[in-house]
């Protein structure tokens, strides 16, 4: 019998380690243990902004004041990649040291009992992080070699000449950057008419226009009807009737919550595993976390919310988690977007980067940065297109966690010269 049974093995591995370290029994259900850590560590977050690290000194090393070619080998990438990922998985091994670590296919079929490798495990508590997996539309034949999702990207060893991707969310805008800064010609294929339709009308048009500058060919408005490998290429049709040959075409069309482990019937499913504010299902002492309960897919936000799940199931009555309050972002080239909180309010202060001669030399002429305050002054969330965006508005993050109003903001003395002084400006302006 154990106090707490966790399935799946990605960012779920930091509540065992808490709970095990707080003296309960713990087991962690993984079905191939060398893929402890998740999908972020091995296929997703980690190794693709390390392409993006990489493909962005290519990009800087294009700049009229330097000399000389740079090329991106995708082998020594390959090499160093996975060399980091073998790293970063043996020291979460490590960390796991207390914990009861099953290698297997885990089945909840009844409260309280995980079937796996032919047994029945008991619990009085189970934490299901399962994760997602790549979606793939109806019509488009997924073959892993000319038909591939960033998966096969991760594990590339040469580099196209030419890739089709489809999708403008954050997978296909990183991959369209990766891959055009690095040379390849890219074309971007997308259903909407505008990139990032929620995001800031200012925004949705420099972004647009830094992806063309980069080399992407921007193809609006776009349905995929039927995508099949043949011997001219990955033939392509739209829902127009019109089509095109491509020799390569990455999916980016978004992820589903993985949930086919789960025939319990107390525990409902939509689309993800349905839980309340605290993460609870609807079976008291089940929880489900990250990707599978369908509400945020960000590494960060599961690795918060099944913290959130022990401080509760160990009685410190923590406060429940704000996912508004959760950074999200797009690493983009040469700036990335980031957005925090609410981005409608009464009051928005926006501040151009063109205003600060630090954006000259940074690619960052078009950047801009946005904060939104209610009625009172007390902010409410942000956007920033700006060089490490993601890094900036960690700083709003705390602002809302500290509930502060641009009053209390713009007491702090930002560095000069930065891009977080332009933060700073839109917080004098609110």
């Amino acid at each position: 019998m154990y106090d707490i049974i966790f399935i799946g093995g990605g960012l779920n591995y930091a509540g065992a380690i808490v709970a095990a370290k707080k003296g309960k029994k713990v087991a962690l259900i993984e079905k191939d243990m060398r893929q402890l850590g998740g999908v972020c560590l091995h296929k997703g977050c980690i190794p693709s902004k390390m392409f993006l690290h990489y493909a962005n000194v290519v990009y800087e090393s294009k700049s009229d004041i330097l000399e000389g070619q740079t090329a991106l080998s995708m082998q020594k990438l390959f090499g160093k990649k996975t060399k980091l990922i073998e790293n970063a998985w043996q020291a979460i091994k490590k960390q796991c040291s207390h914990v009861d670590l099953i290698e297997g296919e885990a089945q909840l079929k009844e409260p309280h009992k995980v079937e796996v490798n032919g047994k029945t495990l008991d619990a009085e508590y189970i934490i299901m992080g399962t994760g997602s997996s790549a979606f793939i539309p109806e019509g488009i034949e997924y073959n892993a070699k000319d038909i591939i999702v960033s998966d096969e990207v991760l594990m590339m060893q040469e580099l196209p000449k030419k890739i089709a991707i489809y999708g403008s969310g954050a997978i296909g805008l990183e991959m369209a950057s990766f891959f055009a800064s690095s040379g390849v010609a890219v074309t971007l294929i997308y259903r909407e008419k505008s990139i990032q339709k929620r995001a800031n009308p200012l925004i949705q048009t420099v972004l647009k226009e830094q992806l063309e500058k980069i080399g992407v060919t921007l193809l609006s408005e776009h349905s995929i009807k039927t995508a099949k490998s043949t011997k001219k290429g990955v033939h392509i049709t739209f829902e127009d009737k019109s089509s095109i040959y491509m020799p390569l075409l990455l999916v980016a069309a978004g992820r589903r919550p993985n949930v086919d482990f789960l025939t319990c019937k107390e525990i409902k499913v939509e689309k993800g595993i349905v839980t309340d504010r605290l993460f609870e299902t609807t079976l008291s002492k089940h929880y489900a976390i990250g990707d599978c309960n369908g509400k945020l897919q960000l590494a960060h936000a599961a690795r918060a919310e099944v913290l959130n799940v022990i401080e509760r199931i160990l009685g410190n009555n923590p406060r429940p988690l704000n996912l508004d309050h959760v950074v999200k972002f797009i690493h983009t080239l040469p700036m990335s977007y980031a957005v925090v909180g609410k981005t409608e309010g009464v009051k928005s202060s926006i501040v151009p980067l063109s205003h600060f001669p630090y954006s000259a030399y940074n690619h960052a002429i078009k950047g801009v940065m946005i904060t939104y305050a209610d009625q009172e002054g007390f902010i409410l969330g942000a956007e920033i297109l700006a060089p490490n965006a993601e890094e900036l508005v960690a700083i709003v993050g705390m602002s809302l966690a500290g509930e502060m109003d641009g009053a209390q903001a713009k007491r702090t003395v930002f560095g000069h010269p930065t891009f977080s002084e332009a933060l700073e400006r839109t917080f004098f302006k609110l």
